[in-house]
């Protein structure tokens, strides 16, 4: 695979992130962690795990009704089978009790090719704006 190769298909495993909230298909969102994943929500300690992974963001998930979630790729370097970037989520949400909230945040994120595949080795949240509405 091309550096380019390898580029293209980080910037799926994003968008295949992003459109598995947005329909809610956790089998899918599941396939862009890598099996041994980290996920730093926030939470200090990240779950670890894609299975862990997958239960937390169920749980998560239970508590929003509707959430659409758009995001955009920032600076990825590639070296070898191992790629760190930073990502950006712009978030619509509406929580089980009605309310209405807006969320914009950074990931920091590593992702591990195995087999020929990439997926996410670790992703952690910083919130850099949120309002309710």
């Amino acid at each position: 695979m091309s550096v380019f190769e390898d580029r293209v298909a980080i910037n799926d495993v994003l968008a295949r992130y992003a459109d598995c909230v947005n329909r809610r298909d956790a089998a899918l969102w599941a396939s862009t962690w890598d099996e041994e994943g980290e996920w730093r929500l926030f939470d200090p300690v990240p779950v670890k795990g894609r299975a862990a992974i997958v239960e937390a963001w169920q749980q998560a998930m239970a508590g929003f009704p509707f959430v659409v979630m758009i995001v955009s790729q920032g600076e990825v370097v590639i070296n070898g089978d191992a790629a760190a970037g930073r990502s950006y989520s712009s978030e619509v949400a509406r929580t089980a009790d009605g309310k209405r909230m807006r969320v914009q945040g950074c990931y920091d994120d590593r992702y591990r090719k195995r087999n020929g595949v990439w997926g996410f080795a670790f992703r952690a949240f910083t919130v850099l704006d949120s309002e309710n509405y």
